[in-house]
């Protein structure tokens, strides 16, 4: 078993809305959302006020009457996303990048070059400022579940290092949806029974987590309580198939907003898919009732 920390989880800060700022200074400081009849990604001054992406842009303006609503630049934020990871990249081969924003990485192997973790992880946040202009929040820890819930905890422009020695107390008081596979159907359900932090969940007897979640979920998300969690980096997998999919709100769909909408989930879906290293593609894409969805199919090639 690993038994030091050496899996970092770097997540570039509010990215399209921090791009958009980088783009046009003025509107640096502001509240700000990309998209128009539903939000696609906030900027921190305006999640402050509760905007939060997949909200329609209506509720989303009375949260915040100076919201600033802003196009897209798709382009613009796989260049710099890519700039991004590149600079993970410069210290270790293996990174895993998990969407256009975040990845893994595993800095074991290069420590005698560039310094412990958490200075490597200094290091890359220092060169995604000074070169990108871009704010990163990174976690370093010794699995990769808890990677990813320290960058959250660092989160905005942080560092967070999880000791191993450490790792269950940081782990068990932070709330259950930090877990990777909560969401808020899943963190529903918990709260129905109780559970409303990672310690809880730890606690939870597995029957009454089957029994609530089904056995694979229970299961998983109750060795994830324990931060037991065996996955390496994997820095080439290929997917058979890539989608994403956005809330656009509790009204019959509008051409609108479901197309801008379909238009932002088509690229990231693609996006993905050429991250798994796929060329021929069919997209398909739909909007009915809440959810806008649109799913790339892969053929091998």
């Amino acid at each position: 078993m690993v038994t030091t920390a050496t899996i970092l989880h770097a997540d570039l800060d509010a990215f399209y809305a921090s791009v958009e700022q980088l783009l046009d200074p003025a509107l640096s400081g502001k509240p700000i959302a990309v998209g128009g009849g539903v939000v696609l990604a906030a900027s921190y001054e305006a999640r402050a006020f509760g905007v939060r992406g997949g909200m329609p842009g209506r509720q989303a303006q009375e949260l915040c009457p100076q919201l600033i609503f802003v196009d897209g630049h798709f382009k613009e934020y796989q260049r710099l996303g890519d700039a991004a990871i590149s600079v993970i990249g410069d210290f270790t081969p293996l990174v895993e990048r998990i969407s256009i924003d975040e990845a893994f990485a595993d800095v074991a192997g290069c420590t005698h070059l560039f310094g412990s973790p958490s200075d490597i992880a200094k290091a890359i946040r220092a060169r995604v400022r000074s070169e990108l202009g871009l704010p990163i929040s990174i976690g370093v820890a010794r699995t990769k579940h808890l990677a990813k819930i320290a960058s959250q905890v660092a989160k905005p422009d942080g560092l967070v290092v999880v000791d191993p020695a450490i790792e269950l107390s940081f782990l068990h008081h932070l709330p259950v949806e930090l877990m990777w596979g909560v969401g808020p159907v899943t963190k529903a359900r918990l709260a129905e029974i109780g559970v409303l932090t990672i310690g809880q969940l730890a606690t939870t007897p597995g029957r009454s987590l089957e029994g609530l979640l089904g056995p694979a979920a229970g299961e998983k998300l109750a060795a994830l309580a324990w931060n037991r969690d065996a996955r390496t980096i994997r820095t080439s997998h290929r997917a058979r198939s890539a989608g994403a999919q956005s809330a656009i709100g509790r009204k019959p769909a509008e051409e609108g907003v479901v197309r801008p909408t379909l238009l932002h989930l088509a690229d990231q879906a693609l996006y993905r898919a050429k991250l798994a290293g796929r060329n021929r593609v069919e997209i398909e894409s739909d909007a009915q009732g809440q959810v806008a969805r649109a799913e790339i199919r892969i053929e091998k090639s």
